[in-house]
């Protein structure tokens, strides 16, 4: 019997049930038109709140059964009262006996009237909650317990969300279970530009390939689309077959809905060229024996038998050095280089991952169809405004020039250069005489001060510009000016839209290259340009490359004393250093004294895009 299967690749208003079931309508509306109709259908994990909530959790939870009777409903509306049967598996967060949990529900819809609650064939929770880096799930939902194969009208599958599918002993479960396919519904952030697929969508295939190949079993991933507060959620969802071959696959950062055809019968064929599993069932007495000894934290007896009689090794006499010693010497010699490319990424998908993010904060999100940047001249102003005329159109982005009069001729000129290159709209707004009439009031400002208040009159002409033609602001700073705090407090960073903040300067380079930033401003020394003759490296007392490369093994985790090992200088090492941690302040909202149980942001907490 043939199994024809879509996956919805959905983007979800964040907490909006309703919204979300009404769109989940319009995907109803559309299975009649697919040849062959699907059987079973697929969305992504919470694919009805959207996934980032937070304290939200406790406001989107549904139980199963409520969710299965609203899901019936939003068919039949879409679909007509007597609409044909359809197996469903939805994503969602789930309130069952006074605890909340993140679960997929798998139940059919449609056909004879019946009540939906009794057609839920299945609901998993999630047993692997990630709390670590973005996620923070342990705190707001509790853990499942059991990765278990249920049976359908089309065989046995199971079902596994996210994380779970991470760990190697998820796939193992559901296949010895009887699983003929597992569904993987996920929520996965992207992360990674080292490739023309985020990493973690690489990672998920191979994920997934091991699943299927090493189990003889179809497996698919059903994944969110969209961004949730700057994290973006890429798609990528696909079918694949027993042999790890993927049979269709999803578009990155778009909405789509994919199908397939998929024949159980090729499940015995599969395994029997690969019989992993049956290796494993067998094996499967002694591999439980195994597990309960580490669990026990028992040694393992291992016996071997002793020679017969001693054996005495032949004298070797070496004229001369064999190869495989010049290769081992050669390995041991090679030495960590400190200037290699450590951050390379793919120029195209850092482009596209980027101008989708533009369009969804912006657009989607806050509901705005024009922007306003601060034109510098600069690098990262000028790769910020090709995106924005990317993301929106050129006839849809306001480009500012602020000069004081003593900001460089080239700042204005390169500016001028993107405008022309772009065709978008520009005005230019002389700053000079308002900073002078504050400064005016204290002869003895230096020049830090006066920068300070140039940058912050820049956002003054900024903000205001948007709120006069209803724009958004886009901010422009790159990873590395945040890291060292190389920038105003609530000046520059006060734009509450940035693609850039998460990219350090020398990739902010590479992404300008790859757009067509003209050279003459990629190359000239990045200078903020508020005191004649000003760059930032001189200000800085290291360059942009040996401090993006210290900062990116700093992030990760890496000791001074392991980055000296790698080639770093100690004293450059503690410049770097030095600048983060003097700086986490800049990086934070002001604090605020917490005297209650309902403190905001602490524990009343609601993402900034809810």
């Amino acid at each position: 019997m043939q199994i024809n299967i879509a996956i919805a690749q959905f983007k979800p208003s964040k907490g909006m049930i309703e919204a979300n079931l009404e769109r989940l309508g319009t995907i109803f509306s559309q299975l009649d038109t697919l040849d062959p109709r699907p059987d079973v259908l697929v969305l992504p994990e919470t694919a009805l709140s959207g996934y980032f909530l937070e304290g939200g959790v406790r406001d989107a939870a549904r139980s199963a059964g409520d969710l299965a009777l609203a899901l019936d409903a939003t068919y039949r509306t879409a679909c007509g009262q007597e609409a044909a049967e359809l197996d469903l598996i939805v994503g969602f967060y789930e309130r069952f006996r006074n605890h909340y949990y993140n679960s997929a529900l798998y139940v059919t819809v449609g056909g004879a009237a019946a009540d939906p609650a009794s057609r839920i064939r299945h609901v998993h929770r999630k047993v692997f909650l990630p709390t670590y880096g973005v996620f923070d799930e342990a705190r707001f939902v509790e853990a499942g317990r059991q990765i278990a194969a249920f049976d359908t009208r089309f065989g046995r599958m199971a079902i596994l969300i996210c994380e779970d599918a991470w760990h190697s002993a998820s796939g193992m479960l559901a296949a010895l279970d009887g699983a003929q396919i597992v569904f993987v519904v996920s929520a996965s952030p992207a992360r990674g530009t080292s490739g023309p697929l985020p990493d973690n969508v690489a990672h998920w295939q191979d994920l997934i390939h091991r699943i299927a190949d090493e189990h003889g079993v179809y497996a698919t991933l059903a994944q969110l689309v969209g961004f949730e507060g700057g994290k973006g959620f890429p798609g990528g969802s696909f079918i694949m077959g027993p042999r790890g071959d993927i049979r269709v696959s999803a578009p990155l950062w778009h909405e789509a809905l994919i199908t397939a055809t998929i024949d159980p019968a090729d499940l015995p064929l599969a395994r029997a060229d690969q019989p992993l599993l049956a290796d494993l069932e067998t094996m499967l007495p002694h591999v439980q024996s195994e597990l309960d000894r580490t669990r026990r934290g028992e040694a393992a007896l291992v016996r071997w038998e002793a020679p017969a009689a001693p054996v005495v090794a032949p004298a070797i006499v070496s004229r001369s050095r064999p190869a495989v010693a010049d290769a081992l010497e050669h390995i041991a010699a090679a030495r960590f280089d400190p200037d290699a490319d450590l951050l390379a990424l793919d120029g195209e998908l850092t482009r596209r991952w980027l101008v989708e993010f533009l369009r969804d904060e912006v657009t989607r999100r806050r509901g705005f169809r024009h922007v306003v940047v601060a034109l510098s001249g600069g690098v990262d102003s000028a790769l910020t405004t090709f995106l924005c005329a990317e993301a929106f159109g050129a006839e849809h982005v306001l480009a500012i020039r602020m000069p004081y009069r003593t900001s460089s001729r080239d700042s204005l000129d390169h500016a001028q250069l993107v405008i022309d290159q772009l065709g978008i709209r520009s005005t230019t707004v002389d700053i000079s005489d308002a900073v002078d009439a504050y400064t005016r009031l204290d002869p003895e400002i230096d020049g830090r001060r006066r920068g300070n208040i140039m940058a912050r009159m820049r956002m003054i002409v900024l903000f205001d510009h948007s709120q006069k033609l209803g724009t958004i602001p886009i901010g422009t700073g790159n990873k590395t000016e945040r890291l060292f705090g190389y920038y105003t407090w609530h000046a520059d960073d006060s734009p509450p839209v940035n693609p850039l903040g998460d990219l350090f300067k020398t990739q902010v380079w590479q992404l300008a290259r790859h757009v067509g930033v003209p050279d003459v401003i990629i190359e000239k020394p990045a200078s903020a340009d508020l005191i004649v003759g000003q760059t930032d490296e001189a200000d800085f007392g290291i360059s942009y490359v040996r401090a993006d490369r210290i900062l990116a093994f700093l992030l990760h985790g890496y000791a001074p004393a392991q980055l000296e090992r790698l080639g770093f200088g100690a004293d450059e090492i503690q410049l770097v250093k030095r600048r983060v941690d003097s700086t986490h302040w800049k990086r934070r909202l002001p604090s605020t004294a917490m005297l209650s149980t309902t403190a905001i942001g602490e524990f009343y907490l609601r993402p900034v895009d809810y």
